[in-house]
């Protein structure tokens, strides 16, 4: 799956943000107060005019107090027992603009390891703003070449290039390379 023949805006992502907060029986103002983001924003991303960057997103649904892949969850069929995972079978679990996240296994349990395969167009990042969640994060650059910020510090990792660091400590991955790239990461604690 690549990311270069999305669209910008996700529609489908607004309606179930959308819904997602009507059920919890939030407003817009109170997701916005809570989260950081502004109203404006989220009336935009609701409305299909705006796609959240994925930090964004994350700290939208930690006001609902839900994670990405209970965001995600009412598309997913729990099947716990399988073992293998051929590529088109791995669960979308973010979307961004020439950014997509797939997780290996489709309903995790908050105790177990959360596999993720990060697909980057060249210049996509996770955002502007830094990600924070629990656990710990430990991955490998597959393919192309990305700066890798992890609270002051900043290094460019190529590909076979690794990294671990507790994820509270906030962190940020830019694919700065001419083409696709890849990162394959782990995390002790589902965060998405």
């Amino acid at each position: 799956m690549t990311v270069y023949g999305k669209p910008d805006v996700d529609e489908n992502l607004g309606t179930k943000l959308r819904q997602a907060r009507m059920q919890l029986g939030y407003s817009q103002r109170e997701v916005a107060r809570r989260s950081g983001i502004t109203n404006t924003t989220i009336s935009l991303i609701e409305s299909g005019r705006t796609s959240p960057s994925l930090s964004s997103l994350k700290k939208i649904l930690d006001a609902l107090e839900m994670s990405l892949s209970e965001f995600f969850a009412d598309n997913l069929e729990i099947d716990r027992r399988k073992e293998f995972y051929r590529a088109d079978e791995l669960t979308l679990v973010a979307h961004g603009k020439g950014l997509d996240v797939l997780q290996v296994g489709k309903d995790l349990a908050p105790n177990e390891i959360q596999m993720l395969v990060g697909r980057y167009a060249p210049g996509a990042d996770t955002g502007a703003e830094m990600l924070v969640h629990e656990g710990e994060e430990v991955g490998v650059i597959a393919a192309g070449r990305f700066e890798v910020t992890v609270g002051e510090t900043t290094i460019t990792l190529n590909k076979g290039d690794a990294f671990r660091f507790n994820s509270l400590i906030p962190h940020r991955f830019r694919n700065i390379s001419e083409e696709e790239g890849v990162i394959i990461r782990a995390s002790a604690i589902p965060s998405i």
